[in-house]
């Protein structure tokens, strides 16, 4: 097998470079001072022209003293110029080789300096793994492209880091809220096989328990999927109106809000928007399960859709305790409730909100919550705006009582 060519580091390669670009300066330098020198050395601008010369000497015996003592300086003169050029020569050839090997040495060393950051670099990157994301460049030195990229590079391990810490927290939650129901139905399983003489209404009012236990189970698993699906972004692009599905979801309900004592007033106008319909059904579907659930006896809720500045809006107001402003945007992070403010029921799972934020983000919109000023909360949802579809749903600009 043929060994690998291994390419030379960029540490070197710059230094060549560099080199290279010095001695060709430093030649073409060399170069022009020798070309002056040679021109300078064959002008005298004191002495005769040689047409001057030729019409003094021309007429003069080749044996005159005069002509030989001319033939001498001229040639004294050609051997003093050819020797000043060759060691002239000689001696540029001498100094571009010392300024060649100076130049390597002092190349290797800047280059090595420039590219210290990107050591730096690398060797914090071999370091950071999954459990030491804690780890940073750091680097210190001017604001220059290397020290750019290194506070991008902080950046983006800062960000790897809170997404790591953020799974860890869901697969904990998620883990808890599933070994309840689990729980529940072990125990009351194994209390009642441990009783000789079960009756029937101790096993009807297991299965009643088993059946709670199970449909929370379900709930909390339909909603990691639905929060799978909108995380792993849009499949599907079909046009939908956010009135159709804001309608569908009052109309599924009704019931649940009927036994709560809630009143509900929509104001359902075309908000046209296009993405996957499940996922959009089942945002509105959230938000007016979410209002229903956290609220309070004869309380009431509020669905008003249509178009702002070219955009699909939809925005659930309901009733309910007060909720501080700065425990808002925890409400939108998987398993988080305000327990002590709010009473999620035995039907919430924690998801809602999160799945809520999820589907937004996944169709590139923003979702906004602001508290009430009488308690509960508002939830406002800006999807882009696709094109108009016929609603069947009351006229718009009508508002529809359900209580």
């Amino acid at each position: 097998m043929r060994p690998r060519w291994k390419h030379p580091s960029i540490r070197l390669r710059l230094t060549l470079v560099y080199s290279v670009v010095l001695v060709a300066t430093c030649a073409a330098l060399l170069g022009l001072n020798y070309a002056l020198l040679y021109q300078s050395l064959y002008r005298n601008i004191h002495g005769p022209t040689p047409d001057e010369v030729k019409a003094a000497f021309i007429e003069q015996p080749a044996g005159d003293p005069k002509v030989r003592a001319l033939h001498r300086d001229d040639a004294e003169i050609a051997r003093l110029r050819a020797e000043t050029l060759l060691n002239t020569a000689g001696t540029s050839a001498i100094a571009l080789g010392i300024t060649a090997m100076v130049g390597l040495g002092v190349s290797w060393v800047v280059t090595g300096r420039m590219l210290r950051p990107l050591r730096t670099l690398t060797s914090a990157t071999r370091r950071i793994s999954q459990d030491r994301l804690d780890e940073r460049v750091a680097l210190t030195g001017p604001s220059d492209e290397l020290k750019e990229l290194a506070d991008t590079f902080d950046e983006m391990v800062a960000r790897l880091e809170a997404s790591f810490n953020s799974q860890r927290r869901f697969v904990a939650d998620a883990s808890h809220e599933l070994r309840t129901p689990l729980a529940i139905v072990r125990t009351g399983t194994e209390v009642l096989l441990a009783k000789r003489q079960a009756t029937p209404d101790q096993w009807e009012a297991m299965g009643r328990r088993v059946l709670t236990a199970t449909g929370r189970a379900e709930r909390l698993l339909d909603g990691l999927l639905a929060l799978a699906r909108s995380d792993s972004g849009v499949i599907a692009h079909e046009a939908h109106d956010l009135a159709v599905a804001a309608a569908g979801a009052l109309s599924e309900a009704d019931g649940e809000a009927e036994s709560a004592g809630l009143s509900m007033t929509s104001d359902l106008r075309s908000a046209p928007v296009v993405g996957d319909p499940v996922l959009l059904d089942r945002l509105v579907r959230n938000l007016v399960d979410n209002a229903i659930r956290h609220n309070h006896p004869g309380g009431w809720i509020e669905v008003v859709t249509g178009r702002r500045d070219g955009e699909a809006v939809v925005t659930v107001r309901n009733s309910g305790e007060a909720i501080p402003p700065a425990e808002v945007d925890r409400l939108f992070e998987p398993f988080q409730r305000l327990t002590s403010d709010r009473t999620a029921g035995s039907r919430s799972t924690g998801l809602g909100l999160a799945i809520v934020r999820s589907i937004v983000h996944a169709h590139g919109g923003t979702v906004t919550a602001a508290p009430n000023a009488g308690g509960g909360l508002a939830v406002t949802v800006t999807l882009p705006a696709g094109d108009a579809l016929a609603v069947p749903t009351e006229p718009s600009g009508h508002s529809a009582n359900r209580t």
